[in-house]
């Protein structure tokens, strides 16, 4: 029988408070790492985890990767530097990491970090007046995103394209070997820093495109009609070849060193639950 919905978020929670117990208190913040597919469900994992940790008194905070975004202006830069796909936010590469980076060093330090936002209605950095905030003392960092903990796959891996967009507009390899060498650069930094690491595990990437164009309509109903930065089921489907060769990889690989792996069926229940041993 599968577990119930809930029963993820208690396992978490178990799993979690044991990992923070075992570190012992007056140590940097604990950072845990959230990985999923697109539409898998770890945004709303993340805001319950906290809701949950803070009213236990922890003080936690949630930074989604996607608010680590580069500016727009920034990624037309590596369109025109690069390649051309780079202008498309998403894989490694356009992110600005060493923001990331310094918003931990600073929490580290027991101060307060402002966590950006990124608008995805504007594809854009939103103003900072927009940005969130950590609060000084923060004891627990949820650090959630698609590729969050991943690893970046072998060279020999990168020969053959995966889709039409890397066959088409990728034929000799460049932007797919630009996007492994930044993951296996400053992300990797980024990713060390985690403490644990909890994988939302698709069926297969078969179902992304569904759960991805579900949320668009959600989008599209929440914002209403004629509201930019709403993706028609065509642009989605263009959208998420950016994103199929490193999730693929992550559904292949990180099984095997995530401290917990929740297996999700076509709706998102979880089908089973399982630790992994850690070969970090």
């Amino acid at each position: 029988m599968s577990p119930e919905p809930h029963v993820a978020l208690d396992t978490v929670e178990e799993a979690l408070r044991e990992a923070m117990a075992g570190r012992g208190r007056g140590m940097r913040p604990f950072v845990l790492g959230i990985c999923g597919a697109q539409g898998s469900g770890k945004s709303t994992l993340s805001d319950a985890l906290a809701e949950r940790m803070r009213r236990a008194g922890v003080s936690t905070a949630v930074l989604s990767i996607d608010d680590l975004y580069r500016t727009r202006a920034e990624r037309i830069a590596m369109a025109h530097d690069v390649h051309p796909l780079f202008a498309v936010r998403g894989v490694p590469g356009t992110h600005e990491v060493s923001l990331g980076l310094d918003i931990i060093a600073t929490l580290d330090r027991g101060r307060a970090a402002r966590l950006p936002r990124f608008d995805k209605a504007h594809d854009d950095r939103a103003p900072e007046a927009a940005w969130g905030e950590a609060p000084a003392g923060t004891a627990l960092l949820i650090l959630e995103g698609w590729c969050v903990g991943a690893r970046p796959e072998v060279p020999d891996a990168l020969a053959t394209p995966v889709n039409d967009l890397e066959r088409e507009e990728d034929g000799d390899g460049r932007w797919r070997r630009a996007v492994n060498d930044a993951l296996a650069g400053a992300y990797q930094a980024l990713f060390d820093r985690i403490d644990m690491l909890v994988l939302l595990a698709a069926p297969g990437f078969e179902v992304v495109r569904d759960w991805r164009i579900e949320q668009e309509h959600g989008l599209a109903r929440t914002a209403g009609a004629g509201a930019g930065g709403v993706m028609s089921d065509t642009e989605v489907e263009r959208f998420i070849r950016f994103y199929e060769r490193l999730t693929r990889h992550i559904l292949a690989e990180m099984p095997g060193h995530a401290d917990l792996v929740i297996r999700l069926g076509r709706d998102r229940a979880p089908l089973s639950i399982t630790s992994a041993a850690r070969s970090r």
